[in-house]
């Protein structure tokens, strides 16, 4: 993924406001972030620890998605994959809800999809993160299969929010 700027991402927003796209917290640490690693960035609210936002790049221009991530009752302690990734991790995968864009989305309705908590699918596809599990589910994919694999999750995502 290209490096973004802050006004690349926040002009990306699909699913809210240009008001709300504004307001909302975008790292600022951006210089520092592993681009070329990257097939999404992604990032939680440090002050709404329910909000999540992801922004990635399709058909060459940068889209992006402001999340909800409603938080799990006590006893939802268990092993569970990521639906982007496909990355399993205990205590590591959210449910997180992105409401839909346009007249659907005015109308209360969204779409919702399990992520890596953390939002890094892309470094743990990679191996530069790791789940801290001592077993992991062995792939015949090469890493360049489980990134497309990834990107293809991604977008059909971006698009169930879009349709």
């Amino acid at each position: 993924m290209r490096p973004l700027t802050e006004r690349e991402i926040r002009s990306a927003f699909l699913n809210c406001t240009k008001g709300e796209a504004k307001r909302l917290a975008v790292p600022r640490d951006l210089a520092d972030r592993p681009w070329d690693d990257l097939d999404f960035l992604g990032w939680r609210d440090p002050q709404a620890p329910d909000r999540a936002y992801l922004v990635t790049e399709l058909a060459g221009r940068p889209q992006a998605l402001a999340l909800r991530c409603p938080a799990p009752a006590p006893w939802q302690t268990r092993r569970s994959m990521c639906s982007i990734c496909l990355t399993d991790h205990t205590n590591g995968v959210t449910l997180m809800v992105a409401p839909k864009a346009g007249k659907a989305g005015q109308q209360g309705n969204s779409v919702g999809t399990y992520l890596c908590d953390d939002l890094s699918c892309s470094l743990y596809v990679r191996g530069k993160k790791d789940t801290g599990l001592f077993a992991r589910y062995h792939e015949s994919l090469t890493t360049e299969e489980k990134i497309r694999r990834t990107t293809d999750n991604l977008a059909a995502f971006l698009t169930k929010v879009t349709a």
